[in-house]
Parts: structure tokens; C-alpha cells; sequence
């Protein structure tokens, strides 16, 4: 199997995975709250709202937005508290999707 192959049947064996749904649906929802804040009390754009509660759930955090209020700042830190536990576990919950499904076709190889 190439490694294309088992890339696409592992992701697509995660995405039908309940586990995996409730997961992404939880960190979506966690994303689109964060941003609705940041929206409002900080004052950005949609856009920035979105790409700011991403990249600091991601933990990328490229350092280009910065809360300015200090309910901004308290928020970010509670949310990064907590988000990035129900990121990694997304994250986790598709890489294990895809190992599995790999392991799984090359176990069956003769």
C-alpha cells in the first residue's frame, strides 16, 4: 500500500469514527466560542477572531494579535488551559485513526 493510500483510508476511517467526530465537533465549538469572544470584547474582525483562537489553541501562536483587555488576557489563558487538552486529543484520536488503519492493511499483506 503507498503511503498516500493509507494516509487517505486512515483519515477517512478517523473521520467516521464517533470518537473522532465528537471530538473535532467539541474543538470546533471551543474555536468558534473563543472567537465570538474575541469578536467582542477585543474587538476583531471575524477573521482575526478565528485565525487568533486557532493559532493559540494550536499553540503555534505566531504573536501578530494579542489580547489588550485584561478579560482578553484572562479568557486566552483559561482557554488555552483547556483547549489545547481538547486539541491534542482530537489530534491524537485521527493520528491513532490513521496508524491503526495502516497497521492494520500491512498486517494483512502476506
Amino acid at each position: 500500500m503507498t503511503p498516500f493510500r493509507d494516509l487517505s483510508e486512515g483519515l477517512r476511517a478517523a473521520f467516521s469514527s464517533p470518537r473522532v467526530r465528537v471530538l473535532l465537533a467539541l474543538t470546533a465549538i471551543l474555536i468558534g466560542g473563543a472567537a465570538v469572544f474575541y469578536h467582542l470584547v477585543e474587538g476583531w474582525g471575524w477573521i482575526d477572531a478565528i485565525y487568533f483562537s486557532v493559532i493559540t489553541i494550536s499553540t503555534v501562536g505566531y504573536g501578530d494579535f494579542a489580547p489588550q483587555t485584561a478579560l482578553g488576557k484572562i479568557f486566552t489563558s483559561v482557554y488555552v488551559l483547556f483547549g489545547l487538552g481538547l486539541f491534542v486529543a482530537a489530534a491524537t484520536a485521527i493520528g491513532d485513526s490513521i496508524i491503526a488503519r495502516a497497521n492494520r492493511d500491512n498486517d494483512e499483506t502476506p
